[in-house]
């Protein structure tokens, strides 16, 4: 990473392989989006709700603003197979003077579930943070209620740390505790070559 190069500049970068590809999001992605994202599975343990179009606008508003602010880098995740957007992941937090990066914001719509198109999308944007962003920790959080999400977390030999009790408010008042989890530089060799070596594990 040349000294002139932020994460900022590097992280919103094209990212693919044979089964995935993720690009950053543009305004033009609305409609594919939309198409996908008005499952109500979905945003079951999502700090935002989507039940109708007025929803999905402002959700899409918001993911939009994030992306040109910098808050967060987001993701459209197409699959290959298809060409068919699948759906989205970011980076978030962005910590780059403690070399500490999140991923989150992740969700796929119904047909994309089960077919490993979580597990390469997470693949990409782990190499994407070790190897050419240079972080020293990747991070993961989820409800600890959401039980799909911890089981994929730790199918991708991310680390469980411990629970942030009422970390935030949820859609309808409750509040969620937050489970973190991650995976560390020395730990990235061998994460990358357990998922790369199990090509059948569905996530």
């Amino acid at each position: 990473m040349s000294k002139a190069e932020s994460w900022a500049d590097l992280a919103p970068a094209t990212l693919e392989n044979e089964h995935v590809l993720l690009r950053p999001i543009e305004p033009t992605d609305r409609a594919e989006i939309h198409k996908i994202a008005m499952d109500p599975h979905i945003w079951r343990y999502f700090v935002s709700r989507v039940e109708t179009d007025a929803d999905f606008e402002a959700f899409f508003d918001a993911t939009l603003a994030d992306h040109a602010a910098g808050r967060r880098v987001v993701f459209v995740v197409t699959e290959k197979r298809s060409g068919r957007v699948a759906g989205s992941m970011s980076f978030g937090n962005l910590a780059e003077a403690d070399r500490r990066i999140e991923i989150g914001w992740s969700w796929l719509g119904r047909d994309f579930r089960g077919q490993g198109i979580n597990r390469w999308a997470k693949y990409l944007l782990m190499e994407h943070a070790f190897e050419t962003l240079g972080a020293e920790r990747v991070e993961f959080k989820t409800d600890v209620l959401n039980e799909q999400a911890r089981r994929g977390l730790r199918n991708i030999g991310a680390t469980e740390e411990g629970t942030l009790r009422s970390f935030n408010p949820m859609p309808g008042g409750r509040r969620r505790d937050a489970v973190f989890y991650s995976v560390l530089r020395a730990e990235w060799p061998n994460v990358k070559e357990q998922l790369a070596a199990h090509p059948k594990v569905r996530l």
